[in-house]
C-alpha cells in the first residue's frame, strides 16, 4: 500500500488541474466544443490503458447488441437518443481525462488514477472499479530466444540509468540460458499524464529505495532518460521502430505489437508473464469493496501466481448525476456492468467479480433514479 507521501505528488497536481478548471471552465467549454466529439450526447475521455475495450463497448452499445440492463423510467431519459448513434471516447490519458471532467467538457472519464476519499469530496466526484489488467515490460531484441525474466530492482535501475546495457551481468544472472546482445538499452517512456506511468512508477518504488525522490510516482515523471512519446499508440510505435529499447504498456496492447513481454519476479519469488490468469490471481488475493470510494490496489498482490504490476481502470463521474449527461453516463457504465465483461475477458482484460458488477450497477441505477422526480 502507498503512503501518503508516495501519493503527494499526483494528488497535488490533480488538485492543481482542478482548480485551472474552475477559472476556465467556460473558456475550455467553448475551446473542447469543436473537438472530435462533434453532436455527441454522451462524451467520455481519458485512460488510453483501455482504449481496446472501450472501442469495443461502443460498438456493441452503438448497435443494441445486447439488452442495456437499465431502464429509462423514471431516470429522464425516456424517448433520449442516446443509446446507439451519439456516445464517443477520446483516449488522451488518464490525467487529461480527469481534467475534461472537472472542467465540464466531459461526462465521465476513464483513470488508472485512483483519488482519494477526501479528493473526490473536495472535487465532487465518485470513482468506481471498471475492469483490471497488466502494465506489461515490453522489449525489441530481435536477437532473444525465449522469455526474458526481470525483477523489480533490475527494472528499476534500467529505467534509472544505472543498467545500460542488455549484456550487464545484473541481466544475464536472471536470464542464465538465454544469450543476450550487446547493445544499448534504449527506455521508452510516456509523455503525457498515464495511469500507465503511474501504476509502473508505484511498482518500481517499492523496488528501488531512491526511486521516490528521485524519480517520482505520479502521471508525470523526471524520467533520467530516454525517449518521451504520446499515448499508448505512441509507445507501441517507438518501440516497433527501435531495436534494443524497452517500454510499458498494457498487456492488451502488448500482445498486439508483437514483440517480446517480460516475464516479472513476483512478491512469492516466481516469474510470471501479464496473463490474464496472472492478473486475475493478483485480483483476487485483495479484498475488493463495493463503493464510490473503491481504490483496489494490486501492486505486488501476494501469491506465487499473481503478476506484479496491475492496474484497475475507474470510471470518474460527477458526484451526482444532476445533468442529462451525468445520468447517460451511469446508464452507459451501468449497461457496461451488466453486458460489457465479457468483451473485457475475450481482449485479455480482468473482469469484476460478478457480485461486485452487480453491486456497482445497481448503485448507479438508484444514483440516477434518486435524483430525478
Amino acid at each position: 500500500m502507498e503512503t501518503l507521501q508516495q501519493q503527494g505528488m499526483t494528488r497535488r497536481r490533480l488538485l492543481t488541474m482542478a482548480g485551472l478548471a474552475v477559472f476556465t471552465c467556460s473558456g475550455l467549454s467553448r475551446a473542447f466544443a469543436d473537438d472530435a466529439f462533434g453532436q455527441a450526447l454522451l462524451k467520455g475521455a481519458g485512460s488510453t490503458f483501455v482504449l481496446p475495450l472501450v472501442q469495443q463497448w461502443l460498438a456493441l452499445y452503438r448497435a443494441g447488441a445486447a439488452s442495456p440492463g437499465f431502464s429509462a423510467a423514471n431516470t429522464g431519459l425516456d424517448g433520449d437518443l442516446l443509446g446507439r448513434a451519439a456516445l464517443d471516447y477520446e483516449a488522451i490519458g488518464s490525467q487529461a481525462g480527469i481534467y475534461r471532467l472537472q472542467a465540464k467538457a466531459v461526462d465521465f472519464a476513464f483513470s488508472e488514477l485512483p483519488l482519494s476519499s477526501q479528493e473526490l469530496a473536495r472535487l465532487d466526484l465518485i470513482q468506481i472499479p471498471v475492469v483490471s489488467g497488466g502494465i506489461a515490460i515490453v522489449v525489441h531484441l530481435p536477437e532473444l530466444k525465449g522469455n526474458l525474466r526481470l525483477d523489480g530492482p533490475t527494472l528499476a535501475a534500467i529505467f534509472h540509468g544505472r543498467i545500460t546495457r542488455w549484456s550487464d551481468a545484473t541481466i544475464v544472472a536472471l536470464n542464465p540460458d538465454t544469450v543476450l546482445p550487446d547493445v544499448v538499452i534504449e527506455p521508452i517512456h510516456r509523455s503525457d499524464g498515464s495511469g500507465s506511468t503511474y501504476t509502473l512508477t508505484r511498482y518500481l518504488a517499492t523496488q528501488d529505495t531512491e526511486w521516490q525522490g528521485v524519480i517520482g510516482v505520479d502521471a508525470l515523471v523526471r524520467w533520467p532518460l530516454g525517449t518521451a512519446v504520446r499515448g499508448s499508440s505512441g509507445v507501441a510505435h517507438a518501440l516497433a521502430s527501435k531495436p534494443g529499447s524497452i517500454g510499458y504498456l498494457d498487456a492488451v496492447q502488448a500482445q498486439a505489437v508483437g514483440l517480446s513481454i517480460a516475464h516479472l519476479k513476483n512478491s512469492a519469488g516466481f516469474f510470471v508473464a501479464p496473463s490474464p490468469k496472472a492478473i486475475e490471481a493478483a485480483t483476487q488475493a485483495v479484498p475488493w469493496q463495493a463503493s464510490h470510494n473503491t481504490q483496489p490496489q494490486f501492486i505486488n498482490a501476494p501469491g506465487e501466481d499473481s503478476y506484479p504490476i496491475v492496474a484497475t481502470v475507474l470510471a470518474v463521474l460527477n458526484g451526482q448525476p444532476k445533468s442529462t449527461g451525468d445520468r447517460r453516463a451511469r446508464a452507459f457504465l451501468a449497461w457496461a456492468l451488466a453486458n460489457g465483461q465479457s468483451s473485457a475477458r475475450a481482449l485479455g482484460y480482468v473482469a469484476l467479480p460478478v457480485s461486485l458488477a452487480q453491486q456497482l450497477r445497481a448503485q448507479l441505477v438508484t444514483s440516477v433514479r434518486s435524483q430525478h422526480p
